[in-house]
C-alpha cells in the first residue's frame, strides 16, 4: 500500500496550488478519502474529504470557499486544489485513504493508509 503526495512548494499568500496523491496497493476506487494538514507546534487537523461516490464532505470552515478536492478513479489519484492561499495554510499536508469506508470523515482515526506528507509555505 502506497499513498504519494506531491505538489507542495512555496507561494505567496493570494497564490494557488494543487497538490495531487497518487495511490497504489489497495482498492481505490472503493475507498473514501481525505486530506489533513498540520502546521508547526499543531495538532493534524481536516481539511476536506471526498465519500466513495465522489460526493465531498464539507470542508473545515477555514477553508471552505478556497480549497476543492477532487478524485480520479481512473488514475488512482486524489487532488486538493488551493486557491487565495493564506499564511495559516502553511502547514504539512497529507492524504488519506480507507478502503473499508464508503463515506469519508473528518477524523483522522478513520483513514487506515496516510501518505507521507507534502510541505505547503505560504509567505505574507
Amino acid at each position: 500500500v502506497q499513498l504519494q503526495a506531491s505538489g507542495g512548494g512555496l507561494v505567496q499568500a493570494g497564490g494557488s496550488l494543487k497538490l495531487s496523491c497518487t495511490a497504489s496497493g489497495f482498492n481505490f476506487r472503493n475507498s473514501a478519502l481525505g486530506w489533513f494538514r498540520q502546521a508547526p507546534g499543531k495538532e493534524r487537523e481536516f481539511v476536506a474529504a471526498i465519500h466513495r461516490n465522489g460526493v465531498t464532505r464539507p470542508y473545515a470552515d477555514s477553508v471552505k470557499g478556497r480549497f476543492t478536492i477532487s478524485r480520479d478513479n481512473a488514475k488512482n489519484m486524489v487532488y486538493l486544489q488551493m486557491n487565495s492561499l493564506k499564511y495559516d495554510d502553511t502547514g504539512v499536508y497529507y492524504c488519506a485513504a480507507d478502503p473499508q469506508k464508503i463515506v469519508s470523515s473528518l477524523t483522522s482515526d478513520d483513514y487506515a493508509y496516510w501518505g507521507q506528507g507534502t510541505q505547503v509555505t505560504v509567505s505574507s
